[in-house]
């Protein structure tokens, strides 16, 4: 069901893990080249794909759709196609990925009678067109993030984690198509151009690498480029969620997993997080999870 493994390449390398559930399968990837290198990528199956981009840059042509895109991190997209051959560039060294591939008719079983959008899109498919949702690709929001880690992550084996693995599959195309809904519902957009969206998107990545020790607005703002309104609201736009309240959740996600997998003890957490008091942080995890960071420490 889990497979790992590591691939060399003339000019880099690639780490990905694989999971296969039921003829779903997902997969994560983090791939370095030297930047400016292009490589290829082909499958003959006729599956439906949902792709995740998490970190880096890059443009990749595809064939079958005879369209290319240019891609920063953070962003999501479903596709279809009979065959699947692309070219990737790398524009940063190092880019990571996931993905989620459905067999066709078991797409079509789940979105044949779901939103608008998808309708449309499995309509498309049983007319065996190549296609793919949506023209401008949708920024990764925080709860999208949040279940692709999980999926990362998966704390179980064998029969539980098929079904949890499975689960977490249909819950990213829910929330896949949910998003894509929700920005044709978007009157305007406030961040139009790229450099803004990939300070925005470097902002995110800065709160993941300085979650123990985070920066203030001031200092984020001076450190990527941006005055604080800009910021402020253009995080809001891409990821739907304030800066703080990005922060704060990564945070207790964090905790949780610091909790589960490692010897700490929720004292412990509390200082490496840099929560005031146990006392304040044992409150704030209660009222994020239901439930107290002395339980999860003693139900692993």
């Amino acid at each position: 069901m889990e497979n790992k493994q590591e691939i060399i390449y003339e000019n880099g390398r690639m780490t990905a893990t694989r999971w296969d559930c039921d003829g779903i399968k997902m997969g994560h990837a983090i791939s370095q080249f030297a930047t400016g290198v292009s490589h290829t990528a082909s499958s003959p199956t006729d599956v439906v794909r949902l792709h995740f981009g998490l970190k880096g840059d890059y443009r990749f042509v595809y064939k079958q759709l005879n369209q290319s895109f240019d891609l920063i991190g953070s962003h999501h997209n479903i596709m279809y196609s009979k065959g699947f051959d692309i070219i990737v560039e790398n524009k940063t060294p190092e880019i990571e990925t996931f993905g989620v591939q459905f067999p066709k008719d078991l797409f079509i079983q789940y979105t044949q009678n779901a939103n608008e959008p998808l309708k449309q899109f499995a309509e498309d498919i049983l007319s065996e067109k190549n296609v793919i949702l949506s023209q401008q690709w949708v920024p990764i929001d925080l709860p999208t993030q949040n279940v692709i880690q999980q999926i990362i992550h998966c704390p179980y084996t064998g029969d539980l984690q098929k079904l949890f693995l499975l689960s977490k599959s249909i819950e990213l195309l829910v929330l896949s198509a949910d998003a894509y809904q929700t920005l044709l519902q978007r009157k305007s957009t406030f961040i139009r151009s790229q450099i803004d969206k990939e300070k925005i998107i470097a902002v995110r990545d800065l709160l993941n690498e300085r979650l123990q020790s985070p920066p203030n607005l001031s200092e984020i703002a001076r450190m990527v480029g941006l005055n604080e309104y800009k910021l402020k609201r253009g995080f809001k736009e891409i990821f739907d969620t304030t800066v703080f309240g990005y922060l704060a959740e990564q945070r207790m996600q964090l905790a949780y997993t610091y909790l589960r997998d490692t010897e700490k003890t929720a004292a412990e957490v509390s200082v490496d997080l840099g929560f005031a008091t146990p006392q304040y942080f044992n409150n704030a995890f209660k009222k994020r999870f239901g439930i107290t960071p002395f339980f999860v420490r003693n139900n692993p």
